[in-house]
């Protein structure tokens, strides 16, 4: 069932979720072996493989993306009948998202790495530095677009001052408004090549081929090494990576009290929950603040009776 799920989506051209899939099953047949049915699943069992993922140094996003995969591949055979049904299988183990790092610039390393302008003097960094750098403040201009998207956006998604393009995570279309450094910096980073139908140079082969797949892992890759070196040279106190844009987007829109509601749609999320996710560790810190204040106000109190 799994080799044929992995099958159906790579047919369907969805290579980074059949890539998932793939991993997710090779590591459970290291676990279990490769003639575990799904007949043999236990909540024991699940658990032991939980605690073996965590053993190998595994984050709780991997352990909740290996057992959403099996959840769903168990799903998929009960429905076919191939798979016998267990109640509340899945119940102890990890399936939910945790935000394990902040990845998200505080004011003042925004100001250095996403502002422009007088107040923004530039900093001497090598030229594929300063264009990574450019990358990511255009992300950010663009309510913090994910790279994926910004690797496949088509210079016809451009009409005039806006920007129309459908997530590719969620489906989802969005419009954006170009504002004026915006429009500067996409006329910097645009491929050169008049005959692609890419806005930017990240791609070669057609859109849903499996070579674009690739050539956008490849892009990521090297995106994600350049960000790292940016971070050390500038003296970024977060480590920078292609999330950095779009968690920055959303906890600036948050600290400017703009409601989670609006924030999802900006960003294209498929419901508010999600961007709940990227909120948590910002509203904890505020709820932390305030219990200071408290604090601080019962000692004035004490102090002046």
């Amino acid at each position: 069932m799994l080799a044929a799920t992995v099958q159906e989506l790579r047919s369907n051209g969805q290579w980074g979720t059949a890539h998932i899939y793939k991993s997710a099953g090779n590591s459970f047949a290291r676990f279990a072996g490769n003639e575990t049915t799904f007949n043999d699943l236990t909540p024991e069992l699940l658990k032991h493989y939980e605690t073996y993922l965590r053993g190998q140094n595994r984050s709780w996003n991997t352990v909740s993306t290996y057992m959403k995969v099996i959840k769903a591949v168990y799903n998929k055979a009960v429905d076919a009948g191939e798979a016998q049904y267990i109640p509340r299988l899945f119940r102890h183990v990890h399936t939910s998202v945790r935000t394990e790092r902040k990845k998200a610039l505080g004011c003042a390393d925004a100001h250095m790495l996403l502002g422009q302008g007088e107040h923004t003097p530039p900093a001497p960094l090598p030229r594929d530095l300063e264009r990574a750098k450019a990358i990511m403040r255009l992300m950010f201009l663009l309510r913090g677009i994910p790279f994926v998207d910004l690797a496949y956006l088509r210079k016809s998604d451009i009409q005039g001052d806006t920007l129309q393009y459908r997530r590719r995570k969620t489906g989802r279309h969005l419009n954006v408004t170009l504002q004026p450094e915006a429009l500067r910096l996409i006329e910097m980073l645009s491929s050169p090549n008049d005959r692609s139908p890419y806005l930017f140079p990240f791609l070669q082969s057609p859109e849903g081929s499996e070579a674009a797949y690739h050539e956008y892992q490849c892009a990521l890759r090297h995106f994600n090494r350049q960000l790292s070196t940016l971070s050390q040279q500038s003296g970024c106190s977060v480590t920078l990576s292609s999330y950095t844009a779009r968690h920055t987007w959303a906890t600036m829109a948050y600290y400017c009290e703009i409601h989670p509601g609006i924030i999802s749609e900006a960003m294209g999320h498929s419901s508010i929950a999600v961007t709940e996710t990227y909120l948590k560790p910002f509203r904890d810190e505020k709820i932390d603040h305030a219990n200071r204040q408290v604090i601080s106000y019962i000692k004035r109190y004490a102090a002046g009776r």
